[in-house]
């Protein structure tokens, strides 16, 4: 038995793919052959994730939108006439970025909207816009990013572990929906990740924050997006045609699946 993982004829679109985990997604989905369609609210970082793919010798195209936008992403979508695969990445609390931790009874609804317009709305604009084109195609593979934070429970991050909770049942409720129309849905949920976002933690090894973070976890490092682009491109390649519906813990073993 020989493992399929070649990509080559599929188009998949990467939302928040110009940094971090996306861009490591987009580029491990470009290595295994599939055409990239690199996804960002910020049309600089998108060009330079395309061009990084096109020097590789890879196929990629830019589409900037906002995925709390669904006007702008069923439009972005049907320009493309549709994707084979949809990663929905695109996470934390986006343009705004992310507004530090708190106790849940010291925030307010205003400050929960962020972080449920990217994470949950977000993904089901993208999920409600593709799906249409997979079904008639008889194929597709949707991937969300989703958290341990969601998956487990986090204190002082309720709205973002809501939002990502909210949209792994959203996987669950589509793999039943569509899986017999060739489409697989599942989750990848990450513990902590080592990103731009978060390099002044890890870039300096003696961090107290870092160490005491990492004593956590049984493999005692970060994340990296590489990590999550070989989950994924297993996920949507032949090799998965028959895994659905299901949440996969990519964390250095700080939790585990029940």
């Amino acid at each position: 038995m020989t493992m399929e993982l070649d990509l080559t004829g599929r188009r998949a679109l990467v939302t928040g793919a110009g940094q971090g985990v996306g861009r490591g997604i987009a580029l491990g989905f470009a290595a295994a052959g599939a055409e990239v369609v690199v996804n960002d609210l910020r049309p600089e970082r998108v060009a330079e994730v395309v061009d990084e793919i096109a020097a590789a010798g890879g196929s990629a195209l830019g589409s900037p939108f906002d995925v709390t936008d669904y006007a702008a992403v069923t439009t972005a979508i049907e320009a493309l006439g549709g994707v084979d695969v949809l990663v929905n990445n695109a996470g934390n609390a986006g343009a705004e970025g992310w507004s530090g931790l708190a106790r849940f009874v010291d925030t307010e609804p205003a400050q929960w909207e962020p972080f449920l317009r990217v994470n949950l709305y977000g993904v089901l604009h993208c999920c409600r816009a593709a799906l249409p084109a997979m079904i008639t195609r008889g194929f597709g593979r949707v991937i969300t990013i989703i958290s341990d934070s969601g998956r487990t429970g986090e204190a002082n991050m309720a709205a973002y572990a809501t939002a990502k909770a909210g949209a792994a049942g959203l996987t669950r409720a589509l793999a039943l929906e569509n899986g017999r129309h060739g489409i697989t849905v599942n989750n990848i949920s990450l513990g902590t990740m080592r990103t731009p976002v978060t390099e002044q933690t890890w870039s300096d090894p003696d961090n107290p924050t870092a160490r005491k973070l990492m004593a956590r976890y049984a493999i005692r490092r970060p994340g990296l997006p590489e990590d999550v682009a070989a989950l994924a491109v297993f996920l949507a390649s032949p090799q998965a045609s028959w895994i659905t519906g299901q949440t996969y813990p990519l964390n250095g073993g700080i939790s585990f699946a029940q």
